[in-house]
């Protein structure tokens, strides 16, 4: 059989494919194949498909054309700059990628949690300028501090464009070292090393079936309940949780930030006959003993709920339940409108609250008694 001979490339452009910092200058020669019968003078340089300046060519013999590049900026595109040399009629001879760029800097700010002890996900930041101009490669590094073996994270780009994510197989109760690789044509830069123990960044699923309910007829409150995370349910641990809560048609939330380690809390001051959004999140520490403090879950999702209509505004009458029983009411109105001027939040309405009330109310009914006998 007859064996076709490969047909040569109609030129060649040196250096091929060349790597340079931002700043560098290059002369480019492009030398075309014999069997073309093309000079020097036939050809023509782009860059980005920009034709190039006449003015920085040099015919460096009959069929080889160079041209200068000076102070070059970073890339347009990470695939490289495509410098490329025409015939006259603009046919396409040979072409180059340009790789104008910086080495990466040393990767910044890596912080690591752990979703209820089962795995580690790390994020960090590229360097403080971060752009290179080239396709930079980032590899998470992490190992058992005194007798593992270095092992490479595989699930990048999990919890943003920084960040690598170890599904299972982590050790407990030792330290680990982690740090970022990052890799780009012009050199490799490497992070400080973080030192962490899984059990310090434990963070667990938002709490579960939150529930809010009103507060029998109290036009001002809602009642709201959640449980504690599941998935820690057989781990010692303490929890701390934080409700954020927002009129429906308001994009402001408010935070409760005393809501300690209850499952349970009532919000006061709140608006007559008023839809509710309520959220719930959980902070899990103290994890076997840790020290550190843990780090918050994500917000449960909203629950609605609404207050009841104000009476006056409903301008309904008292069903006669006897005078008793409206004084009684009154008064409990009375109480936790006094509660809401001296307790914040969730603090619990506890019967010390209720005497501290009773004492105000009878030196508030005195005060009145005796302006009143005054003549």
């Amino acid at each position: 059989p007859s064996f076709v001979s490969p047909a040569p490339d109609p030129a060649v452009i040196s250096p091929p494919d060349p790597t340079l910092l931002i700043g560098s200058s290059l002369v480019a020669t492009c030398t075309v194949s014999p069997d073309f019968h093309l000079k020097a003078e036939d050809l023509y340089w782009t860059l980005n498909g920009r034709r190039l300046p006449a003015a920085s060519y040099a015919a460096l013999g009959p069929t080889t054309l160079s041209v200068a590049l000076a102070h070059l900026n970073g890339s347009k595109q990470q695939s490289g700059d495509n410098l490329v040399c025409h015939s006259r009629d603009g046919g396409i001879l040979a072409g180059s990628c340009l790789y104008v760029g910086l080495p990466p800097e040393k990767p910044v700010n890596i912080t690591c949690w752990s979703k209820n002890m089962k795995d580690l996900t790390c994020k960090w930041a590229p360097g403080t300028e971060g752009e290179t101009f080239l396709h930079t490669n980032y590899t998470l590094k992490y190992k058992l501090r005194w007798y593992g073996r270095d092992n490479t994270c595989q699930e990048y780009h999990t919890a943003g464009p920084y960040s690598c994510h170890i599904p299972k197989d982590l050790a407990l109760f030792t330290p680990y070292e982690i740090w970022v690789e990052a890799s780009n044509r012009l050199g490799v830069a490497v992070s400080d090393v973080v030192m962490l123990d899984i059990l310090d960044v434990v963070t667990t699923d938002p709490p579960s079936d939150v529930h809010v309910s009103r507060v029998g007829d109290l036009e001002d409150q809602l009642s709201v309940r959640w449980s504690s995370p599941p998935a820690l349910k057989d781990f010692l641990f303490q929890a701390k949780y934080q409700i954020q809560y927002r009129v429906e048609d308001s994009s402001e939330w408010k935070v409760v930030d005393d809501v300690g380690n209850q499952t349970s809390c009532r919000l006061a001051g709140l608006r007559p006959g008023t839809v509710y959004f309520v959220q719930v999140r959980c902070n899990p520490f103290g994890i076997y003993g840790s020290k550190k403090a843990g780090i918050w879950s994500d917000w449960s999702n909203p629950t609605a709920a609404s207050t009841p209509r104000s009476e006056r505004a409903a301008g309904g009458c008292d069903p006669k339940g006897g005078e008793q029983n409206t004084t009684l009411r009154r008064e409990l109105k009375q109480f936790f409108g006094w509660v809401k001027k001296h307790a914040y939040g969730c603090s619990n309405l506890g019967i010390k609250l209720y005497d501290q009330w009773r004492v105000w109310l009878q030196k508030s009914h005195k005060t009145r008694n005796q302006v009143g006998k005054e003549p």
